[in-house]
């Protein structure tokens, strides 16, 4: 009985921590990027592509920068998200190929697309490979100019 209860709680917590996982393994990034890029054509913002993995602590770092405070507002404000989990560099890889392969040189990757399809902006030199040592500033910073240009490109 008591390990039937350990196991209870066991697969409970699992669960309740997957939950809190940056990037969901399960999710379909096609349909989740078709989803936003409808919805985008809708509200008129650019789809933001975050390309990243769990064990990333980089990519957990910026998942949590880009939910906090004025980063968040930013986000919600300017684009729609998707979130696109790579796995060890063996899933959601033609989805990144799509998009001029902004992982190359490391992730977390971003790259942001008009309703159309269309590339507006894409990391491509790593710039948020380093993300847990950018501070919540230099998070916004980057994404306020990444909208920039964005809307320049439209």
């Amino acid at each position: 009985m008591k390990r039937l209860l350990l196991l209870v709680a066991l697969v409970t917590s699992c669960g309740a921590f997957a939950g809190t996982l940056a990037y969901d393994p399960a999710a379909d990034a096609r349909a989740d990027v078709q989803r936003a890029l409808t919805e985008a054509k809708a509200s008129h913002r650019p789809v933001l592509l975050i390309f990243g993995a769990n064990w990333c602590e980089d990519c957990r770092a910026l998942d949590a920068a880009l939910k906090s405070g004025r980063n968040g507002a930013l986000v919600a404000r300017e684009f729609n998200l998707v979130k696109v989990d790579v796995g060890n560099f063996d899933r959601n890889l033609d989805v990144a190929m799509a998009y001029g392969d902004p992982i190359a040189r490391g992730i977390p990757a971003a790259v942001i697309v008009a309703p159309d399809n269309r590339i507006l902006f894409s990391t491509r030199a790593g710039e948020l490979a380093d993300a847990r040592r950018m501070s919540i500033t230099g998070v916004h910073d980057f994404f306020a100019r990444a909208a920039q240009a964005a809307k320049a490109s439209r």
